[in-house]
């Protein structure tokens, strides 16, 4: 069983612009290549969560203009083979992961994050189901921000994704998720009778849900960051601290709360 991991690259990161590259590439830390150290680009970090979480092909959704993000990771990253498709026009969320919906079959597995996020425990993924719509959730201070997560009563089964809603609820938001292959080509084809009309996946859960499907929330998340600010980016390299990307540690305490300090300012 192939599972595929799908990545939203086509935005133009105009919350941390002016950059002479695209944001995914944004270098956030370092990392060991032949025993010399070099920058590393926020995106590896997802990439390399979605490997641990168990994908095999990654599928890289860019924008015309980001051909640098092919030159930069090129065909295979760390065992895994790459695609790209392009998104013509920043579209939303939905668009963009449905442009990959061609390559995936009903009965494979997809994983789908956002590559300017910054996320332990790296082995998240593997927490959740393969064969259900899932969430991976993480609990942050300002859930507003985000696309909150709210759960019924057992904790587990999703009734509500709040899209960056004031006073959501809850403190847990999803950071990542997961999904059967056909229930990808499912949600594509709500997406398609509501005439394209979600531009983020909260809404479009939202209808799915009301339209008798079950989804999953996973508190199995610990820290979270959206490096798509600045207040962000010093917030990530705080989180880093000296934690080698890659490695399965989380960083201390300090960095943690510091980094939670950082983006509430």
């Amino acid at each position: 069983m192939t599972m595929w991991g799908i990545v939203p690259a086509a935005g133009r990161g105009s919350r941390i612009q002016p950059l002479a590259f695209s944001k995914e590439l944004l270098p956030v830390g370092s990392r060991m290549l032949d025993d010399t150290q070099r920058p590393c680009a926020v995106s590896e970090y997802l990439l390399e969560r979605m490997i641990r979480g168990g994908a095999d092909k990654i599928c890289f959704v860019i924008g015309a203009g980001k051909s640098d993000i092919l030159e930069y990771f090129g065909g295979q990253f760390g065992g895994a083979d790459l695609a790209y498709v392009v998104q013509p026009q920043p579209a939303g969320l939905c668009d963009a992961v449905f442009r990959a919906r061609a390559l995936v079959a009903p009965d494979d597995t997809v994983a789908i994050g956002l590559p300017d996020t910054i996320w332990f425990p790296d082995h998240g993924l593997a927490a959740l189901p393969d064969d259900q719509l899932s969430f991976l959730l993480f609990p942050v201070e300002r859930p507003e921000q985000f696309d909150a997560v709210m759960l019924a009563d057992d904790q587990s089964h999703v009734v509500e994704i709040r899209v960056k809603q004031q006073d959501p609820g809850t403190h847990w938001i999803w950071g990542a998720f997961k999904m059967p292959g056909a229930v990808l080509h499912e949600l594509h084809e709500l997406w398609q009778r509501r005439n394209r009309s979600d531009e983020f996946f909260g809404t479009l859960i939202n209808a799915y849900l009301a339209d008798g499907g079950e989804a999953l929330g996973i508190k199995a998340g610990e820290a979270y960051v959206d490096v798509g600010t600045l207040q962000g980016y010093r917030a990530a390299m705080l989180m880093l601290g000296e934690t080698p990307p890659g490695s399965a540690a989380m960083p201390t305490p300090v960095a943690r709360e510091s980094a939670r300090i950082e983006v509430r300012t």
